[in-house]
């Protein structure tokens, strides 16, 4: 009887002292022969598991080498074995080549003797902090507009010039939107029960339950309801979200039980399964910086190169994904100074301030910059007194206010430009948000680039490539537009003009196939048209819009781009590459320095072209390639591979080469 007991003291101890934890592998078992070989099973595993709306997303914005090194499936052999172990695999995060278990002192050390095991780390957890309850003692406001009746959510959506765009018939259709949050009780609401969501995942309970359910505290769904509303809510004179009509993927994956937490895997592994789902765009209104105590991120960390959640949200991004989450509601905190938290510190994603209705910023608005100083957030939306759905009810609504509130009116406006321009790649989704919004001169770590605005985004001149031609187009709104006086005149590189006639090609769409000219030669153009009254207009009214030929990224404020230059690794440019018209092709990549920096360059047969190894230096760096091996002949024309390590990621490159 003593020994059983013993055996139970030594058990219930050995469970207690679990603790849940990241294993890092040390690659993906495949020799580089197989890596991204299209035939190889791993590779052909890897698109089995996306979606055809997963796969045509990233071929419209990664081209047909859709598949990347991070991609490939963790190696199963290397999970066999950590079964035989009798670790038991909580989630599978092959972006990061990774799994989370918990795991006893004693297990991690065996796992850190394993020659297939590169690092062992704690998963952090945030003690979650709600918004203020809702508030629904306030006098409702009943505007009357031309379109829709939005009731008391008029002042929300209006300040983004939301109601404007849907009297013109965009509201989101055809574009798939991932949420994350705490719970959805979205199929009683008047609201939200016409939705159309085509899944949902409860990544606590690991079931497809994301209404409140046993084990659940009350008030578990409450937040994620709200935020759903305010995004894609439709109840007529009551509330009306930006994009009501698009599809939707909910993911729970925040657990307020007391003194439970929100697990960074349960975020990686949720952004994930929504990409592989095919979702355009995600938001999420949850940030990440206290945690349990010795496992907290500091200020410093909030590089977008630390945490797990925002290296997570930049390969969602690399793959197509617009993405979007609050700021925070840091503003007021002194002992964490006011900043922003993660994952809104990652390089792509688009972080939302709060406003009121008068545009002026909230006192719990978290500030920027990141700890690299780059600015943030990025945009503001109106997170004052919002109004939106109250979980549990039928009918329910009230007042909220937070930079989570703020979020789903900004990830709306980019549903509504998607909507109406769905060719756009997602680099073009936010340098239009970015050159759209109110404050786009003179960007500031407090409100970004300004106030986000649907009209505006909507009408900003964009570009699509089509058969090798790049097609110039631009929306406009104005009335009474005489087609025929639509013009762009382009301002070469020797100063020399060109105008050509635009060609309407629907009710307020003009296009234009734009001149062949060089890859990397600057075009800078301005377009003019009259109406009905003889008035004549100019846009932009002063200066010119920007870009590089070659590039989809049209500037007028900001600083015009080549199509990789917000990075941690480029892509290749020019790609595709000729040697016998380009002197190199480049890939850019930016380091804190000192870091090991290795390439090898692969042909379609896997076999090595060339391979360097090199310390980096602080900042930008770069790696430049004449169309050689290292052999010394010039290399046929295919598809290359680049197989990349530096700071501890894997990164896979594809370029073309044409002889």
């Amino acid at each position: 009887m003593k020994y059983i007991l013993i055996v139970l003291i030594t058990l219930s101890s050995q469970l207690f002292s679990q603790e849940k934890c990241f294993i890092y592998f040390i690659d993906k078992g495949y020799d580089n022969s197989e890596t991204l070989n299209k035939n190889s099973s791993g590779y052909l595993q890897a698109v089995q598991e996306l979606s055809p709306k997963a796969i045509e997303r990233r071929v419209k914005n990664m081209g047909t080498e859709f598949i990347t090194y991070e991609d490939l499936p963790i190696n199963n052999n290397y999970l066999i074995e950590l079964e035989s172990l009798n670790i038991q695999i909580i989630r599978k995060l092959k972006w990061f080549n990774s799994v989370s278990a918990y795991l006893t002192a004693d297990q991690i050390q065996i796992l850190r003797s394993l020659p297939f095991v590169k690092s062992i780390e704690p998963v952090k957890k945030l003690y979650f902090k709600n918004d203020p309850v809702i508030n629904t003692s306030r006098s409702l406001y009943m505007p009357t507009d031309t379109s829709y009746s939005y009731g008391t959510s008029f002042n929300q959506v209006n300040l983004s010039d939301i109601p404007f765009v849907h009297s013109k018939n965009i509201n989101g259709k055809n574009v798939l939107i991932g949420i994350l949050d705490s719970g959805f009780d979205w199929k009683r609401h008047n609201s939200l029960k016409d939705r159309d969501v085509i899944a949902e995942y409860d990544f606590i309970f690991d079931d497809s339950v994301t209404a409140n359910q046993k084990g659940d505290v009350p008030g578990q769904d409450s937040h994620g309801t709200y935020v759903f509303s305010i995004l894609a809510g439709f109840a007529d004179s009551i509330l009306i979200g930006p994009a009501f009509n698009a599809s939707f993927i909910l993911a729970k994956t925040e657990d307020i039980r007391g003194e439970t937490h929100i697990e960074e895997d349960n975020y990686a592994e949720a952004l994930i399964w929504m990409e592989s789902y095919g979702v355009d765009i995600t938001t999420s209104s949850l940030g990440y910086n206290i945690f349990d105590s010795g496992y907290s991120y500091t200020y410093s960390d909030m590089n977008g190169r630390t945490t797990i959640v925002a290296k997570a949200a930049d390969l969602a991004f690399q793959r197509g994904v617009s993405t979007f989450t609050a700021a925070g509601n840091e503003g007021n905190n002194a002992s964490w100074g006011g900043y922003i938290i993660s994952p809104a510190d990652a390089f792509h994603i688009i972080s939302v301030g709060a406003v009121n209705n008068a545009g002026n910023l909230a006192s719990f608005s978290s500030h920027g910059p990141t700890s690299d100083n780059r600015i943030k957030p990025e945009v503001v939306a109106q997170g004052v007194d919002v109004y939106g759905a109250a979980a549990g009810t039928i009918n329910g609504y009230g007042f909220n206010s937070g930079t989570s509130a703020a979020t789903p009116i900004a990830s709306g406006v980019a549903a509504l430009l998607l909507s109406a321009h769905p060719y756009l790649k997602n680099t073009q989704v936010r340098s239009i948000i970015l050159e759209t919004s109110s404050n786009t001169g003179n960007p500031n770590n407090q409100i970004g680039y300004g106030i986000i605005s649907a009209k505006n985004a909507i009408e900003f001149p964009n570009l699509k490539s089509v058969n090798n031609n790049f097609i110039l187009h631009k929306t406009t709104f104005k009335e009474n537009i005489i087609p025929e006086s639509v013009k762009t005149t382009f301002i070469v590189s020797n100063n020399s003009v060109e105008e050509y006639p635009m060609t309407k090609v629907g009710e307020y769409d003009f296009e234009l196939t734009v001149p062949q000219k060089f890859n990397g030669e600057i075009l800078k153009f301005y377009i003019t048209y009259s109406d009905s009254q003889n008035n004549s207009f100019r846009l932009p009214a002063s200066n010119e819009y920007k870009f590089i030929y070659g590039s989809e990224i049209i500037s007028l404020n900001l600083e015009v781009q080549s199509p990789e230059t917000d990075y941690q690794v480029s892509d290749f440019f020019p790609n595709p590459f000729i040697p016998a018209k380009h002197k190199f092709t480049r890939i850019n990549y930016k380091s804190s320095g000192k870091e090991l920096f290795k390439l090898m360059l692969i042909d379609g047969a896997g076999q090595k072209v060339t391979e360097i190894s090199t310390l980096t230096l602080s900042g930008p760096n770069y790696f430049e390639w004449d169309g050689f091996a290292d052999r010394g002949y010039l290399c046929a024309s295919g598809v290359y591979y680049a197989l990349i390590q530096l700071g501890g990621k894997e990164f896979g490159k594809k370029l073309v080469l044409i002889k």
